[in-house]
């Protein structure tokens, strides 16, 4: 369990004052002329040290995308481009730290933007989040009138300047090229790769994009050692997390935790446990919508880690746990997500625009078993097509919750479609 001492998000409920004197007494904004003066490479080198792993559902080491940006100034600016767009469903951690503690990603903008020789950063936020948007300006604007950042920011000589974006509210503008199109002022529609945005990225120029939640931890890391944020969690998935439970639980919360915490002690720890026991469980999505269900067996012993759940054929995405009791109708619950991937599906890929319309209406008709056994195979042979064949991760985070249910529930399909060939059968 994580000591209060080694909490990063402090006033992630609010309780506190989320200003700039709040800040200021939890520690903010302490010392951040010094961290600058260290320089852009030790900075790089103390986060890939802390071993921190994006947060943003990739988990790509943060310290490694840094250090792909030019060494050197040339005659393309730099830019830092943060993802609060946070569209995935079951996910609400970045909204609290905008809420709660915006001078954390404000600080952690300035830190970042030096280390990779930027000096104008663009926070690109989901447009539903007004209250978050108007106190993470309100931070930005404290920030300003304290000479924190701006010219000469903390006095260390560097200029820097912090812009709010509103997005439109597209999910697809949470993948980070479709991210720089939409801030562009253009459709947001994920870009070929190579070129990578450390290329050529927003004005085609050199920018790194970043989660909010990776770049809120970079004080605190700059502040008590790689070593001490790697000695938190497991070897490669070290440091705290923020986790968002939801669902059929008797506490929703997001709490702040080691990383490789067992999913069940995450749970009733800081949950209240499943409604109606442990034992009423079904299933679990531990990552977000995106990433394949768990069913209670494995639920029991896997740990919230990015290489855990990836040896349990899942993933930790954003960390977004979504709890289903047994009174849970578990098709039902995957073809909404479905019905949820077509609508956001960018249609600019062949195999995404056509394969989330046609996987949305199959599972439909799963719900009612109004189908044959054979298109379960067929249905899963379509998710194969899907995944990997298409520009962006949308076509796999479509396919994933498909697979993981015809993996873990495959009896539940074939009951279904029995009892409807039945039922049509003493009709007729």
């Amino acid at each position: 369990m994580l000591r209060d001492q080694d909490r990063i998000f402090t006033n992630l409920y609010g309780i506190h004052d989320w200003r700039l004197a709040g800040a200021r007494a939890r520690g903010d904004w302490d010392g951040t002329k010094a961290i600058l003066e260290r320089g852009r490479d030790a900075l790089i080198e103390e986060v890939k040290n802390s071993g921190l792993r994006g947060r943003g559902g990739a988990g790509f080491s943060t310290g490694m995308k840094w250090s792909f940006m030019p060494k050197q100034p040339g005659p393309r600016p730099h830019y830092l481009v943060i993802n609060a767009d946070e569209g995935e469903p079951g996910t609400c951690k970045d909204r609290e730290i905008m809420r709660f503690d915006p001078h954390k990603l404000v600080e952690g903008a300035l830190i970042a933007s030096f280390a990779i020789g930027a000096h104008a950063s663009y926070i690109y936020i989901r447009g539903e989040f007004v209250r978050e948007a108007q106190n993470l300006q309100a931070a930005i604007d404290e920030a300003y009138a304290a000479g924190l950042i701006g010219k000469n920011a903390c006095g260390s000589g560097w200029d820097f300047d912090l812009y709010v974006h509103r997005g439109g509210g597209a999910y697809i503008c949470g993948e980070e090229s479709a991210l720089i199109e939409s801030l562009e002022g253009k459709k947001g529609q994920p870009r070929l790769k190579p070129p990578f945005p450390a290329g050529v990225g927003l004005y085609g120029c050199p920018t790194t994009v970043n989660n909010v939640e990776s770049i809120a931890v970079v004080p605190s890391i700059m502040r008590r050692g790689a070593a001490w944020f790697a000695g938190l969690g497991r070897p490669k998935n070290s440091g705290t997390k923020i986790f968002c439970i939801s669902g059929h639980v008797n506490k929703p919360c997001n709490v702040e935790e080691e990383m490789g915490i067992p999913l069940k002690e995450l749970i009733e720890r800081h949950a209240g446990g499943v409604r109606g026991g442990w034992d009423n469980l079904l299933a679990i999505i531990p990552g977000g919508c995106s990433v394949p269900l768990l069913p209670k067996s494995v639920c029991d012993t896997v740990l919230m880690d990015f290489d855990s759940l990836r040896d349990a054929r899942s993933g930790l995405g954003t960390a977004a746990v979504i709890v289903m009791d047994k009174s849970t109708d578990v098709v039902r619950a995957i073809s909404r997500l479905s019905r949820f991937y077509m609508h956001e599906s960018c249609g600019q890929c062949t195999p995404c625009r056509e394969g989330t319309g046609w996987m949305s209406r199959m599972m439909e008709r799963m719900v009612t078993g109004d189908a044959s056994i054979e298109e379960i195979d067929l249905l899963e042979e379509v998710t194969r097509q899907v995944e990997g064949h298409t520009i962006c991760a949308l076509g796999d985070a479509a396919a994933w919750p498909i697979q993981g249910l015809i993996r873990t529930f495959r009896p539940e399909l074939e009951r279904r479609i029995h009892a409807r060939q039945a039922s049509k059968t003493s009709a007729a």
